[in-house]
């Protein structure tokens, strides 16, 4: 048993063995194949690649031949625009050569035509003043004929003469008599009716005056705190958006918005009222609303003077004209309304005009324009006086409503007897007891220039002139002025206004500046 297991031993030894070697000559052989196999593919590869590389060679010249085709084609065409350029230019030099030598000839044959012209005019002033010693000569020589001839010296024959003369001319000195006594009636006419117009302003009537605040009542107190608003943003945005001056203090039921500005005023009012409707007082609602009531405004007012044009019959009128009459609701003169003022001279013009036998129609719109320039001088620098002239003559009015605005000051005579009418109308409407009030308007004229001093400066918004003339708020440009020179720009407002403005007490500059950043989220 043992001796067999030992043979099975044996025989799987050598059996193990012999496959080894024999395992190893066929992989010995196989490595053979695939080396052979690898050159091969080594030979192909090479082979693809050479043809590949003069493929590629071959797609290199032919571009090469083709950009250079192209460049000698591109090359040919640029040098026959070239040429085409250059044959153009030379043609256009020589023209422009040639129409130059034809300049200069004509030139030399002007000069030489003002030359002889001028020999000629030089020859001919020689003649005459030979001419003139001639006639001088001949004169003398008749006269003294003419004296032998009569027995009179040339005195006596000139009195005679003269004489003659006068006894011939008396028919037609009396016609110039008659003409001139004709047009003097006329004139005494025209002055007669012209000192009729003054009289009448020695009339007087009622009066009206303009207050100052308005006060704008609250159904709730609890209201004054949201008007007022956390630290106070609110009150901050109303002021500074609406320029007045917003007092709210212990009155119940009742906040005041103090301004000398009426159209400003009205403007304030309505929008705080909408807010206390609307109920959400907050800055974004509060500009919103702003915008809406002074949109409105706007057209409320160009509505309103179209009606007061239609009513007095003053049709067509242009637009801005027709705005800055309904704007003259807000402007007050000495504490008289300016458009009530302007109706009343409109109206009383046009009556007297038409007693006197003038153009009544004219007469009314030389009356209700008189005093327009009052609509621009919140806005702008100047007179309402040059300011009002100005804009009618841009849009076109008739020279007697000129005339009318610049005489009812005395810049001007009264030319007609329409303008004399409107002189004596806004004498009669402002000059009546109580009508105006000196006190207003000196208050009005303080305001109004520390508002200009403030404006005048450089990054300059706005200005709002509040709490009676007291205090002057200043909105600059946050990109123009820094921190630093809003400080500096509040003194020399400050030093301005105590050099040109005189005022009881102290006034207060503000100078406010303040960035923005707007987006939106879409």
């Amino acid at each position: 048993m043992l001796t067999e297991l030992i043979i099975g031993g044996a025989a799987a030894t050598v059996s193990g063995v012999a496959a080894f070697f024999i395992t190893k000559k066929i992989d010995a052989s196989k490595y053979d194949i695939y080396v052979e196999q690898a050159k091969a593919k080594a030979k192909a590869i090479e082979h693809e690649a050479e043809v590949v590389l003069q493929n590629a060679k071959l797609r290199v010249t032919e571009a090469e031949l083709a950009a250079k085709q192209k460049y000698e084609e591109e090359l040919a065409r640029l040098n026959s625009e070239f040429n085409n350029r250059l044959s153009q230019l030379e043609k256009r030099e020589e023209q422009l050569a040639k129409k130059l030598e034809e300049e200069l000839e004509q030139v030399a044959e002007e000069r030489e035509a003002v030359r002889a012209e001028k020999a000629a005019i030089k020859m001919a002033q020689q003649q005459l003043e030979m001419l003139k010693d001639e006639y001088e000569a001949k004169r003398r020589e008749a006269v003294k004929v003419l004296e032998r001839a009569s027995g009179l010296t040339e005195a006596e024959a000139r009195e005679l003469v003269l004489k003659h003369a006068e006894e011939d001319a008396r028919g037609e000195i009396a016609h110039i008599v008659r003409r001139y006594e004709t047009e003097a009636k006329t004139e005494a006419k025209r002055k007669a009716n012209y000192i009729l117009a003054q009289a009448t302003t020695r009339y007087a009537g009622e009066f009206a005056a303009e207050r100052l605040i308005n006060v704008v009542h609250l159904p709730d107190d609890e209201l004054k705190g949201r008007i007022i608003g956390k630290e106070g943003r609110n009150i901050k945005t109303l002021e500074m958006l609406l320029g007045v001056d917003i007092i709210i203090d212990d009155t119940p039921g009742a906040i005041i918005l103090s301004s000398f500005n009426l159209y400003r005023r009205a403007i304030a009012t309505r929008t705080i009222e909408l807010l206390i409707e609307d109920g959400r007082i907050q800055p974004a609602r509060i500009e919103e609303i702003y915008e809406k009531v002074t949109e409105e405004f706007e057209q409320k007012v160009l509505e309103e003077g179209e009606q007061i044009v239609i009513d007095l019959g003053l049709s067509p009128m242009h637009p801005e004209l027709m705005k800055l009459i309904g704007r003259l609701r807000y402007r007050a003169s000495y504490g008289q309304n300016a458009l009530g003022h302007s109706l009343e001279v409109a109206h009383l013009a046009g009556i007297m005009t038409a007693e006197m036998g003038g153009d009544e129609v004219l007469a009314k719109r030389a009356g209700i324009l008189h005093d327009i320039g009052k609509a621009l001088t919140h806005e702008y620098a100047g007179s309402h006086v040059d300011l009002g002239a100005e804009v009618c003559r841009r849009y076109k009015e008739h020279p007697v409503v000129i005339n009318a605005i610049y005489a009812h000051h005395g810049h001007e005579e009264p030319e007609t007897i329409e303008c004399a009418a409107v002189c004596a109308a806004d004498t009669l409407s402002a000059a009546r007891p109580g009508a105006r009030r000196e006190v207003l308007e000196s208050f009005l004229k303080r305001v109004k220039a520390i508002e200009e001093i403030a404006t005048s400066k450089p990054g300059v918004h706005h200005a709002y002139a509040i709490n009676a003339g007291r205090e002057v708020r200043v909105i600059v440009n946050a990109t123009l002025i820094n921190d630093d020179e809003a400080i500096l720009l509040s003194k020399e407002i400050s030093e301005e206004i105590e050099k040109s403005v005189q005022y009881p007490g102290e006034i207060k500059v503000n100078v406010i500046r303040e960035t923005r950043a707007i987006n939106y989220a879409r």
